[in-house]
């Protein structure tokens, strides 16, 4: 890992332990344990590596001895931690502390040791194509579910189409899309959104997920289950590709997917068959996000919306860490609600968007055994909305939807969760032609 990873290295050897970090984790003010601070979290790892790795560590056994109790703090402490990075954001030296996590993840995982919630997903993802375990036929049924529902909502039919060779997009959306739920009526959007405009697009059955539970892993699974994506577009020979509402996918696609498994040289950079916009940001990878395409449409007024379709919501938006901590992408998901409904309310407004707090799921937290911390951890977040008053969550973040599904409904909140897709595909007037048209 030292010698693969110089940043591991650069963040170990950085840290003066200021302890601006202390009270930014949510898991550590929910939990108020010492060992839950970031930088007491990382010295775990530091103190082995001081041990081990330096000259004085060595001279002097100076350092923490490896031994089996300190694993085990280290599988409890480096699965406490969701790699929001939100700490980051605070620290006056820039030290990231989910690489160090994810270092000690690779540790861990070369031990055998992690999550069976994880490592089943991981292995769904590989072998079937996505973390749901949704195997083709029945990927297929849910894709004529959600045409025979968008028939019945709007009065039009529509045909989404699968494994289509010379689209000129591929969409990739996370799989829970497929699933039901908080995540339905966003896929459904999506559809909706894609044949007002007549898009050219295709899905794929191999490429059906977007997420990649293998960051929260291995580097090695983190690269084989990126993998696919490039591939599938090669074989299918589209243009470009289009994510869906995915957090932690772009964690993969902007810090990882473009030298790990590029360059894709047989892609175009993303460019909007419909307003001509070139989107430059994904010039390195060939992926856009599907807000940013949504928000490029809007702005060029090619879309026909009927915003008093969501007048039964007051909508609010809750940033994702990944999407806002690793892209930026802030302003999009709002600029599409505010122009998709009348009632648009912001979430803590006083607060920067890139340090917004995490949904205490991600990082493979997302499973029964955390649930008692992650409840405690969301409570911050949960006072936020409730000062709101609003009845619709939306995000574009397939594991924020499923938690905060079941957090809104632990505190008895009357609010829906979704998507900003969601909202918009609400809005979209299907039964004219469309703008392009």
């Amino acid at each position: 890992i030292l010698k693969e990873c110089r940043s591991v290295k650069l963040y170990l050897d950085l840290c003066v332990h200021c302890g601006a970090c202390t009270d930014k984790c949510p898991y550590f003010i929910a939990t108020r344990d010492p060992y839950n601070m970031p930088v007491a979290r990382q010295d775990i790892l530091r103190g082995i590596y001081k041990r081990y790795f330096t000259l004085e560590g060595r001279l002097f056994n100076d350092g923490i001895e490896l031994t089996e109790e300190i694993v085990r703090d280290m599988y409890i402490y480096y699965y406490q931690c969701s790699m929001c990075r939100r700490c980051a954001v605070f620290c006056p030296y820039g030290i990231d502390t989910a690489e160090i996590t994810m270092a000690a993840r690779e540790i861990l995982a070369t031990l055998g040791l992690a999550p069976k919630s994880l490592t089943e997903s991981i292995a769904k993802c590989e072998y079937v194509g996505n973390h749901m375990g949704i195997p083709p036929l029945a990927l297929l049924s849910a894709i004529e579910l959600a045409e025979e529902e968008i028939k019945e909502e709007t009065g039009v039919s529509v045909k989404i189409p699968i494994n289509k060779k010379g689209a000129e997009i591929l969409y990739v959306p996370p799989s829970a899309d497929f699933f039901g739920g908080p995540h339905w009526g966003t896929f459904k959007g999506a559809i909706k959104l894609f044949h007002h405009i007549g898009l050219d697009y295709t899905l794929s059955t191999r490429a059906s997920e977007g997420g990649n539970f293998g960051t929260w892993f291995t580097y090695e699974h983190m690269k084989k289950i990126n993998k696919k994506i490039y591939e599938e577009a090669k074989r299918l020979k589209v243009k470009w590709i289009l994510g869906g509402e995915c957090g932690h996918m772009y964690r993969v696609v902007h810090a990882f997917m473009a030298t790990m498994n590029g360059p894709a040289d047989f892609l175009e950079i993303p460019t909007s068959p419909i307003t001509g916009t070139k989107f430059m940001n994904a010039a390195a990878n060939k992926m856009l996000h599907i807000c940013e395409f949504e928000a490029d449409l809007i702005k060029h007024n090619k879309l026909d919306l009927d915003i008093s379709r969501n007048d039964q919501y007051t909508v609010t938006f809750s940033d994702s860490c990944n999407p806002a901590r690793v892209m930026g992408l802030i302003e999009e998901p709002r600029y599409v609600l505010r122009h998709s409904c009348r009632n648009y309310v912001e979430l803590d407004p006083n607060v920067n968007k890139e340090k917004t707090v995490c949904c205490t799921a991600g990082g493979g937290l997302l499973t029964d055994e955390t649930l008692e911390l992650r409840l405690k951890a969301i409570k911050p977040k949960i006072d936020a909305i409730k000062a709101t008053g609003a009845n619709f969550i939306a995000f574009i973040c397939a594991i924020d939807k499923a938690a905060y599904d079941t957090y809104l409904r632990y505190y008895k909140i009357p609010a829906q969760v979704g998507g900003v897709t969601e909202i918009l595909g609400n809005a979209i007037v299907l039964d004219r032609d469309s703008t392009k048209k």
